[in-house]
């Protein structure tokens, strides 16, 4: 798979990990469009919930995530209420593809996919998944030699006076002294608020993590907007710094497969 194809289909009915619950007013724009923090959220909380409802809390209990793709098909707004399903798409022995449909009462419906790596609680480095958790995986797919191939490989621009600091609060670090996944869209977020287009019809926004930004770390956001990628879509794109070194890259775009708006200029 690449950044221009479409995410793995549902597996067969019924399989996987299901879980619901409303759309708290916390988690939405002025819009009341489901915020992509609050997205990332959900997925780190199913996968919690997935976590501990079987044994991979005890045999498999540190992951860390190293790519979330978030195709917004149709936006889920508030007051509204999610059905979430969770499964494995592809696999090797010490990392995984989970997929995460997100759908609504209401119509929304919003695809995700994560590239989790399954990490050594005093090494921090990846590690092989247990037997059980390999055998469990292993029933939503075929695919047993899932190989990590970054999709955000553009070289990060030259630093310009449109940089801006992303301050890390105490609350974004989470249990291994990172920087959480779900805080950094929460710039992105700020960003699209200058580019509303680029959210109005179907959107991928990918966020690839490629070094841990640790507390007390001084990171700034180094973004580029084009009317017309090498995709021919208009596409916003992120790359955040620490030191003059990038710790992590954004892409949102239009969905592939649909068609960019007549008019594409945006902001």
């Amino acid at each position: 798979m690449s950044l221009d194809e479409p995410l793995a289909p549902l597996p067969q009915e019924g399989m996987g990990f299901a879980s619901a619950w409303p759309v708290r007013a916390g988690d939405v724009d002025p819009y009341q469009r489901l915020r992509f923090d609050a997205v990332a959220r959900y997925l780190q909380d199913i996968a919690w919930e997935e976590m501990q409802s079987g044994f991979f809390h005890r045999t498999d209990p540190a992951w860390i995530v190293r790519r979330t793709v978030i195709d917004v098909v149709r936006p889920v707004h508030w007051p509204d209420r999610v059905e979430m399903r969770r499964w494995c798409s592809a696999m090797s022995t010490r990392w995984t593809n989970m997929r995460v449909r997100i759908s609504s009462e209401s119509g929304g419906l919003i695809e995700t996919e994560g590239f989790w790596i399954n990490i050594n609680e005093f090494t921090n480095m990846p590690t092989r998944i247990s037997d059980e958790g390999l055998a469990e995986l292993a029933r939503t797919t075929d695919e047993h030699r899932l190989r990590w191939r970054p999709w955000l490989t553009d070289p990060t621009p030259p630093e310009s006076d449109v940089d801006l600091p992303f301050p890390v609060r105490a609350t974004d670090i989470d249990q291994y002294n990172h920087v959480n996944n779900a805080a950094y869209w929460q710039a992105v977020e700020q960003y699209l608020v200058d580019y509303p287009k680029l959210v109005a019809g179907p959107h991928r926004a990918v966020i690839e993590y490629i070094a841990p930004v640790l507390a007390r770390q001084h990171v700034s956001v180094r973004s580029r907007y084009e009317p017309g990628d090498r995709t021919g879509h208009p596409s916003l794109r992120l790359w955040f710094q620490v030191g003059g070194l990038t710790t992590t890259a954004v892409r949102i775009g239009p969905l592939p497969g649909i068609e960019p708006a007549a008019d594409p200029e945006i902001g």
